[in-house]
């Protein structure tokens, strides 16, 4: 996989997947490209972007919802074995970034007690935005691959 110096693949997150060039990619699946979130406060949160650039999950016709749908519970399951959360959190939302894409989270039983029960939508922005929570292939790499390999073997044995 080609990786960019710079980060000129965040700009199209799906056509960069598709050029080799999305240094976060895990593995491509039939609906689409898991990713590595870019924030790691959750290690193990993925998402799942579509091989086509839709705006919503209503764009895609049945089959393809269907195959969507079935890739984002794969990632939650490859999740699950690889962090071992005490769940999985997943959401589409779509309107910041406005295009469709999932959002994989992993909920562990170490989060403040005060977090459990919310979304990770309202931890607090320096989760978000600090560096010492960004993704890195220093600090995540191993997880990544950890996550490619059952994401792969995951789909060797439902595809």
């Amino acid at each position: 996989m080609k990786v960019s110096l710079n980060e000129d693949w965040k700009k199209d997150r799906i056509a960069s997947a598709h050029l080799g060039e999305n240094p976060m990619v895990i593995a491509k699946m039939r609906s689409g490209f898991a990713v590595i979130g870019d924030t790691q406060f959750l290690p193990g949160y993925c998402v799942l972007l579509p091989f086509v650039n839709v705006n919503t999950l209503n764009d895609l016709d049945v089959k393809q919802r269907t195959e969507y749908l079935l890739d984002m519970s794969i990632i939650g399951d490859a999740i699950q074995e690889v962090c071992e959360p005490r769940r999985i959190n997943y959401s589409i939302y779509g309107n910041t970034d406005v295009f469709l894409h999932a959002h994989i989270f992993p909920r562990y039983e170490w989060e403040p007690e005060e977090r459990i029960p919310k979304p990770v939508w309202q931890y607090s922005e320096d989760k978000w935005r600090d560096s010492k929570y960004h993704f890195s292939a220093e600090e995540h790499g191993e997880l990544k691959e950890k996550l490619t390999i059952k994401i792969n073997d995951l789909i060797n044995r439902i595809y």
